[in-house]
């Protein structure tokens, strides 16, 4: 949920120093007239195709763009050799402040049904796909990772909670996509996510207390309209609460995640995160969890936030290496 707000560029593509090339404002779907966009982030000089990571970036679901997630693009770009969807998705704000929660994490799904059909074309490799994302953007990674089978074209009724991405590849539905297995990635990177949005809901989300309805400039409300309430409809909101849609390992294995926050995060504090990682290794699910010394919270955005007394340079490098890690080690098949 990050604090700063930074505008995104207009150009159609460009170059990062010399070993990155970024495709911007690639248009992926148009919601309700909406234009939903993403930057693609290629290494230069590709011979093969390589991973690929979808990048969801942080705000509360109420600020910022994907621009603010630039620097850690670039970085998993260059320093990890993947290519990077950089995704942008509605905000709560957005249409009149009509945008509910399920329609957020529906852009998620539709990115990542996107990406897959359509990265070949930039040198990525759509069998190897992984999803990231810090603060409300790592809620949506790992919605995807827990959710990515809860499709159907029904939507979310009073009787059901299914998801109906975005994006679908033509001439399917929902429930096509469903039958062929849902939206499927091989891990994910949960950067001090999200994972409760039910007590989130409890404790003032939905009201002028949470300053991002504020600073997204949009009159608090339920994150499904006024007329679901989290007293009323508990399970609308722990539809769109991983910690609530973790299965047994028994019944269905998930891919591995690394989870991790910063010591000194207020925003998503540790005991939070560590109870998704608790709740994974105790449904036997792969999970790696690190809490990082010396940091707040929205230390992956670009340069300095000195609200939280972050900076890109001094802080992410080495939690980003450590990602890097993860995914050649747990997730990606060698090269």
């Amino acid at each position: 949920m990050a604090l700063l707000i930074f505008l995104q560029g207009a150009i159609s593509s460009t170059a990062l120093a010399d070993s990155v090339k970024v495709f911007e404002d690639v248009e992926w779907a148009k919601p309700d007239g909406h234009a939903l966009t993403m930057d693609i982030y290629q290494p230069e000089g590709l011979q093969n195709k390589r991973p690929v990571i979808v990048l969801f970036h942080g705000g509360g679901w109420l600020i910022n763009s994907n621009a603010i997630m630039e620097q850690t693009s670039k970085y998993l770009a260059e320093h990890g050799q993947y290519v990077v969807a950089n995704v942008n998705y509605r905000l709560l704000g957005d249409s009149n402040n009509s945008v509910h929660m399920n329609d957020i994490i529906e852009d998620a799904l539709g990115a990542v049904l996107w990406v897959k059909a359509n990265i070949e074309r930039y040198h990525g490799d759509p069998t190897q796909v992984a999803v990231t994302g810090d603060s409300a953007g790592g809620h949506l990674a790992a919605m995807v990772v827990t959710g990515g089978d809860m499709l159907g074209n029904e939507g979310f009724t009073a009787d059901k909670r299914e998801f109906v991405p975005t994006w679908l590849p033509p001439g399917k539905s929902a429930s096509d996509v469903m039958n062929n297995g849902g939206v499927t990635v091989q891990g994910a990177v949960v950067s001090y996510g999200a994972f409760n949005l039910k007590a989130a809901s409890e404790n003032g989300f939905e009201s002028d207390k949470n300053i991002f309805w504020q600073m997204g400039k949009a009159t608090a409300r339920g994150i499904f309209g006024n007329k679901i309430t989290v007293a009323a409809n508990p399970s609308w909101y722990e539809a769109v609460s991983p910690i609530f849609l973790i299965p047994n390992a028994d019944s269905k294995k998930l891919p591995p995640q690394f989870v991790y926050v910063g010591a000194l995060d207020k925003t998503t504090p540790p005991e939070a995160v560590k109870a998704y990682a608790d709740a994974l290794e105790k449904a036997g699910q792969p999970v790696m969890y690190r809490v990082y010394p010396d940091r707040n919270h929205a230390f992956l955005d670009n340069g300095c936030n000195a609200f939280l007394d972050v900076c890109f340079d001094k802080h992410a490098p080495e939690v980003l290496d450590d990602a890097i890690q993860f995914l050649k080690q747990r997730v990606f098949r060698a090269d």
